[in-house]
């Protein structure tokens, strides 16, 4: 599906990306949801791809809150660049390596559903008209919105999928 350009889309698209890929999570057994990658992705497991979305969606919170107080968040995070991304998903593996699975799922659900109520608060003129907000750039709330969860969804899919063939 095209990337969303209205509230509805958005929505749309995210619930059912989140709802596909924890599905493809859920379609596993125990033993498999656990098990390790092969060799060569950073992300060594699915509870490592969930704790990477989930903090994806942390930031993104973070961004609007500080955002739409008029101030300049530091993006992508305080100490990195969007140059950067590499060392900062290292950093977020780091950071999260040693909870469970099970914890893994409850937070990516915890903050997906924050960053769907974000989405609900505002208007088709609010999330995707460009430059509306000066923290935003050149872009809409909605293009980041996007990236951190229906596409991030589809990513995280995408590298489930090839890890467990």
């Amino acid at each position: 599906m095209a990337r969303p350009t209205n509230k509805a889309e958005l929505l749309g698209l995210s619930r059912k990306n989140f709802e596909l890929l924890t599905d493809f999570i859920n379609s596993f057994s125990e033993k498999d949801q656990n098990s390790e990658f092969p060799k060569g992705t950073m992300n060594r497991n699915i509870r490592d791809v969930l704790m990477h979305l989930h903090h994806w969606h942390l930031m993104m919170i973070d961004w609007y809150t500080i955002g739409m107080k008029g101030e300049k968040p530091e993006m992508p995070a305080k100490g990195y660049t969007w140059k950067t991304t590499p060392e900062l998903n290292m950093w977020i593996w780091e950071k999260y390596k040693d909870i469970s699975l099970e914890d893994a799922k409850k937070d990516f659900k915890s903050s997906y559903e924050k960053v769907r109520r974000l989405i609900e608060k505002h208007s088709d003129e609010e999330l995707f008209e460009k430059k509306r907000y000066k923290w935003t750039g050149t872009t809409s709330l909605g293009a980041y919105l996007v990236s951190a969860t229906s596409s991030h969804y589809e990513w995280a899919y995408k590298l489930i999928k090839k890890a467990k063939k």
